[in-house]
C-alpha cells in the first residue's frame, strides 16, 4: 500500500542536494512559510477529520444502534475489564473535542449543514446515554473507568452549554445529574483522576446542583502546589511523567474547573479561585510554548510516554489557547495553526488510522495495536478529537485567516532566526 506523508518541511534538504550549501541557505530562509498550506486548506483538512471521527459514532448512537453495530477492538495487553467501557470513552471523548465547533452559530453552507446534523445527533446521543431502556445506555456502573470519561462528558456540557445542555429535556437532565452523582462511589487514585472528579463537581455547581467542594479544593491545591513541577509542567500525582497528560487532561481541566469557580464565586475553605485561575492560565500558556517547540520541521512530534495512541490530543492545550483567545504573543495564530495542522497531517496520512467502517483504530500514525496500553481500546482513541478544539473558532477568525508562519523548529532547522527559550517561575 502506498503511504503518502506531508513533507513540506524537506524543501531545504532537497535544495542542499541540488544546488549546494550557499543556494540552500537562501532557499531555506524563504521556503518554510511559502511552502505551507493556507488557512482555508488547513481548516478544510481539520473539518474533514472531524467529520470522519464523529459520523460513525454519532449517527449510530443517535438511533440507539452503536453498541449493536460496533465492537471496539481491544489492546493486545487488555487488562480484562468489561469492554463496555469503550462506548462511554468513544462518545464522551469525541463530544468534548467537537463541542466548541458544535457551539458555533448556524450557517447555510456545507459546514453549517454538517454542524446542524451532528449537533442533533449529539443531543439524541446524550438522551440514549442515560436512558435505562436504550441499548446505547452507557456503563455508568461497574468499572471505575466511568469516572474518567464522565469528566469529558460533563466538560463538553460546560464547553457548549447552550447547544448541548439547555436543549435537553428535563428527564434526561435529571438522569445525567443522577449518573454523575452516582460516580462519587469511585475513589480516584491520587493522580490526574482527581481532576475527573473535580470536573464533575464543577459541572454540578454550574447548574445549581448539590456539589462536593472538597473534591475540587483538594485537587486544585495538590496540583497547583505540591504537584507542580515547574516551568509550566505538572506532575501526575507526586511523581513526574514525561508524557502528554498535561495536554490530555491536566491543564485544560484545571483551567476549566477554576473558571467555573471564578464565575460562580462559591464561598468555601481558603481557596482563592480567581488567583489560582489566573496562575493556571499562565502556566498553560507556558506549557503551550513547549508543545509548539516539540513539533518538528515536517510536522512530526516527539513520540513519548503513555497513551501515545491518543494522537493529536497531544496538542489540545494549543487548541484551547487558540479557541479561548489566550495565545500569548510568543505564539502567533498563523504559526500555531500551521504547526498543529502539519502534525495532524503527519499523523493521519496513513488510511489505516480508520478501519473499513470508518472507526478509529488503535495506533499512532497508522493501525498499530502493539502501541496500545492495558486500558486501550478503539473507543479510547476518540480523545484525538481534542486536537480539533480550534475548530470552535469560525472560519473568519484570524486563527484561520492569518498567513501561515513557520513554527519554531521549522525556523530553527531552516537556518532562520528563532526565539530563545527560558524557564519561568510562576
Amino acid at each position: 500500500m502506498e503511504r503518502r506523508h506531508f513533507l513540506g518541511g524537506l524543501t531545504g534538504a532537497v535544495a542542499t542536494a541540488a544546488t549546494g550549501p550557499a543556494a540552500a541557505t537562501t532557499a531555506m530562509q524563504t521556503a518554510p512559510a511559502s511552502a505551507l498550506p493556507g488557512g482555508a486548506d488547513d481548516r478544510a483538512f481539520m473539518l474533514g477529520l472531524l467529520q470522519r471521527m464523529a459520523t460513525p459514532v454519532l449517527s449510530r448512537m443517535a438511533q440507539g444502534r452503536l453498541q449493536r453495530e460496533w465492537k471496539p477492538a481491544l489492546s493486545p495487553t487488555w487488562d480484562g475489564r468489561s469492554p463496555d467501557v469503550a462506548y462511554m470513552e468513544a462518545f464522551a471523548r469525541l463530544i468534548d473535542g467537537i463541542a466548541p465547533w458544535l457551539a458555533l452559530p448556524d450557517t447555510n453552507d456545507a459546514e453549517g449543514r454538517l454542524r446542524r446534523s451532528l449537533r442533533e445527533q449529539a443531543l439524541q446521543s446524550y438522551v440514549h446515554a442515560v436512558d435505562p431502556k436504550s441499548p446505547d445506555r452507557l456503563a455508568w456502573e461497574g468499572h471505575g473507568q466511568a469516572l474518567v470519561d464522565s469528566a469529558y462528558f460533563t466538560s463538553a456540557l460546560l464547553r457548549a452549554p447552550k447547544v448541548l445542555w439547555d436543549p435537553l429535556d428535563a428527564t434526561t437532565k435529571r438522569r445525567i445529574v443522577a449518573a454523575i452523582k452516582g460516580l462519587r462511589r469511585v475513589s480516584p487514585p491520587y493522580q490526574n483522576w482527581l481532576l475527573f472528579a473535580a470536573m464533575n463537581e464543577a459541572f454540578l455547581f454550574s447548574i445549581g446542583e448539590d456539589w462536593d467542594p472538597m473534591r475540587v479544593d483538594m485537587t486544585i491545591k495538590l496540583f497547583a502546589g505540591d504537584w507542580y513541577a515547574g516551568d509550566g509542567w505538572y506532575g501526575d500525582g507526586a511523581s513526574f511523567h514525561f508524557d502528554y497528560y498535561n495536554s490530555y487532561v491536566i491543564h485544560p481541566m484545571m483551567v476549566q474547573v477554576l473558571e467555573v469557580l471564578t464565575r460562580g464565586k462559591p464561598s468555601f475553605n481558603n481557596l482563592k479561585p480567581q488567583a489560582e485561575y489566573d496562575r493556571a492560565r499562565k502556566r498553560m500558556q507556558r506549557f503551550g510554548e513547549h508543545l509548539e517547540r516539540m513539533i518538528g520541521p515536517d510536522g512530526a512530534y516527539a513520540a513519548i510516554g503513555r497513551s501515545l495512541t491518543y494522537r493529536i490530543a497531544a496538542h489540545q492545550v494549543l487548541g484551547v489557547l487558540a479557541w479561548r483567545g489566550w495565545l500569548p504573543d510568543t505564539l502567533p495564530p498563523g504559526q500555531v495553526r500551521a504547526a498543529t495542522v502539519a502534525a495532524a497531517r503527519r499523523v493521519f496520512a496513513d488510511p489505516t488510522n480508520f478501519d473499513d467502517r470508518g472507526f478509529l483504530t488503535i495506533g499512532f500514525t497508522r493501525h498499530q495495536p502493539s502501541l496500545g496500553d492495558i486500558y486501550s481500546n478503539a473507543g479510547s482513541m476518540y480523545i484525538a478529537s481534542e486536537g480539533l478544539v480550534a475548530l470552535g473558532l469560525p472560519a473568519t477568525d484570524a486563527y484561520w485567516t492569518a498567513p501561515a508562519q513557520p513554527w519554531t523548529m521549522r525556523r530553527a532547522y531552516a537556518g532562520m532566526d528563532f526565539r530563545k527559550d527560558y524557564a519561568v517561575s510562576y
